[in-house]
């Protein structure tokens, strides 16, 4: 898969409430609102309180991401009113080995509704269109029940605890290991 490869899908991917679409100048509010949560700054590279301006940066970030090859960035948006509600990306950095990551983020204000777990359904099964990716990973780290609880209701399994396993907010982090395994006809 080449970078010239990457464009969006031309069907928005959806679950449930939610599509994911490419971002727009008008996330930039719940962008600001996602940036208030202390964790999310730590893991991606939107700012802590981000203001108007670096949040447009931010929706140019994820826009290069399409550019270079890193993979997809969506929005997170309400399928029937097209309101931002959050994040989700997979990146493509192994996919040399069959492989990709995922992450999701809710903006504060639009949690508890299931909308991370919509998002991960979504991601994954627009991840299975792509034809070398056969295993999708997620790290989450321990303490993030929510999180947890998301990937185990998108139907990824638990593989592990991998100690140590990177850096978050200048500090090494354990990370548990989840995963989903391209759906196969005697699996499917």
């Amino acid at each position: 898969m080449s970078a010239a490869q990457l464009v969006m899908p031309i069907a928005a991917p959806s679950f449930g409430d939610v599509r994911l679409r490419a971002f727009e100048e008008r996330d930039a509010d719940m962008l600001m609102d996602l940036s208030t949560d202390a964790y999310v700054p730590k893991t991606g590279s939107l700012p802590g309180n981000a203001d108007h301006p670096e949040a447009l940066a931010y929706i140019e970030r994820q826009s290069s991401r399409l550019r270079t090859g890193a993979g997809y960035s969506f929005c997170v948006a309400d399928k029937e009113t097209d309101e931002a509600l959050g994040t989700a990306g997979l990146y493509l950095a192994p996919i040399a080995a069959g492989r990709a990551t995922a992450g999701y983020s809710v903006a504060p204000r639009h949690r508890g509704r299931r909308v991370a777990g919509h998002s991960l359904i979504a991601l994954t099964r627009f991840a299975w269109s792509i034809p070398e990716l056969h295993r999708i990973e997620l790290y989450i780290e321990p303490w993030n029940t929510a999180s947890v609880r998301t990937a185990e209701f998108a139907g990824f399994e638990r593989e592990g605890l991998l100690r140590s396993h990177q850096e978050i907010g200048g500090e090494r982090v354990d990370m548990l290991m989840y995963a989903a395994i391209r759906p196969t006809a005697a699996t499917g």
